[in-house]
């Protein structure tokens, strides 16, 4: 995807390939998690909006007209990154959304049931980011007997004790040598850890900014 690229607000449209319409479809993705969000499609008009404002911005087919991703519904996505493939036909748009992209109220419009899965799909880390996105949205959009709901209310004394009891539980499955119950009580403590973040306004991206700098670092010298 090297064929075009935007970089400090300056376009190459000689790279791009427009239909017979003058659109080009574009690929909404999640920066953080690399979920894909929604397809768009982008006029020339579009698409300078789009860079110049940071915000995503489309031509609607049905309505006939430039519109802002998020203009009804307040959730806004952020552009940090537009580029091409190989052919200049489909742009790739990675955003920072501050909510749900869907009209449906979903993190992404492909979030329905698939109409074909060939294969079960493997979990990855990037589960983590989702489960925050979930978390954010309850504090945004609380849900009436949601867990989640409840111990943002309760504050940081609350989290910060079930952190301590879980972590306490996460020592006890290891030390007891049972995989399945560690496995439980892992997901229990970064769950929990994610409420603490959310509680405490501290982003997740931060976490993960401080944690992509230990890669690599070698070990403390030990004490001799």
């Amino acid at each position: 995807m090297r064929a075009f690229r935007v970089t400090n607000n300056k376009l190459d449209y000689s790279r791009l390939s427009f239909d017979s319409n003058g659109l080009i479809p574009a690929i909404v993705q999640d920066a953080a998690t690399g979920r894909v969000r929604m397809l768009g499609y982008m006029n020339r008009e579009a698409l300078d909006l789009t860079v110049q404002s940071g915000q995503l911005h489309f031509w609607s087919r049905s309505r006939q007209k430039l519109w802002l991703k998020g203009e009804t519904s307040g959730n806004v996505h952020h552009v940090l990154d537009v580029r091409s493939d190989c052919d200049g036909d489909t742009l790739l748009v990675q955003v920072r959304p501050d909510g749900p992209t869907c009209h449906l109220g979903t993190e992404s419009c492909f979030d329905g049931e698939p109409i074909a899965e060939l294969e079960p799909l493997s979990e990855t880390s990037r589960v983590v980011d989702e489960v925050a996105e979930v978390v954010a949205s309850r504090r945004a959009q609380p849900v009436s007997g949601s867990y989640t709901n409840y111990l943002l209310e309760q504050g940081v004394d609350k989290v910060g004790k079930k952190i301590g009891e879980e972590a306490a539980e996460v020592i006890i499955a290891a030390k007891n040598g049972e995989p399945n119950a560690l496995a439980n009580e892992a997901s229990d403590l970064i769950y929990h850890l994610l409420v603490l973040l959310e509680a405490t306004g501290v982003s997740k991206d931060e976490v993960w900014k401080v944690l992509s700098t230990r890669r690599g670092r070698p070990l403390p010298d030990q004490p001799q």
